[in-house]
């Protein structure tokens, strides 16, 4: 009996200091080290969220930048790929739709997935090919949507991780502030 009492006594204590203290700790420190970061890197406007920077949005109106295609359609929960290998006929035809759409010549990021299905960011290359097509939509001259593209180009992580890369929610939000 003594021992099972000292066996729920400590069951009891690393409950309480992993299962309690520990997790409240660690996001006191985030909260405090990462503000943003540590809610979910939220995007708002007018005060309000509308998205998160580190999860795509489906975006397909003309007038704004698409990202890269989802195979769980932007849904957060059942995020994934969609595991269809270099044989699948499903992934052929997949492809050859958006070739159609985008043109032959198409970066591969507009022409696949991402792993997650959630990628937020494109390359600088596949928005410079759309940005004919906003800004066709939106009245603007072909230069001055190139600019802002240019303006959204994030560098590779700290300098030397990764490729350039361009956010389309900000690259939108900045859209839809020009008059």
């Amino acid at each position: 009996m003594k021992t099972i009492l000292q066996a729920l006594r400590l069951l009891v204590a690393l409950t309480l200091l992993t299962g309690v203290a520990y997790p409240l700790a660690v996001t006191a420190f985030a909260r405090v080290a990462f503000p943003w970061q540590s809610t979910g890197s939220l995007v708002g406007r007018d005060g309000k969220p509308i998205g998160s920077a580190l999860l795509a949005q489906k975006f397909d109106g003309p007038t704004y930048f698409w990202t890269r295609p989802s195979a769980a359609d932007f849904a957060t929960v059942p995020s994934g790929a969609s595991n269809l290998g270099p044989t699948s006929d499903a992934l052929r035809k997949a492809v050859a739709e958006r070739k159609a759409k985008f043109g032959e010549n198409a970066p591969v990021d507009l022409l696949t997935s991402s792993a997650s299905g959630l990628d937020p960011h494109i390359s600088p290359a596949a928005a410079q090919r759309q940005t004919a097509r906003v800004a066709a939509a939106r009245n603007l001259p072909v230069e001055k949507v190139a600019a802002l593209v240019a303006q959204v180009t994030e560098p590779p992580q700290y300098g030397i991780f990764g490729e350039p890369r361009v956010n389309i929610l900000s690259l939108n939000l900045k859209l839809d502030g020009i008059k």
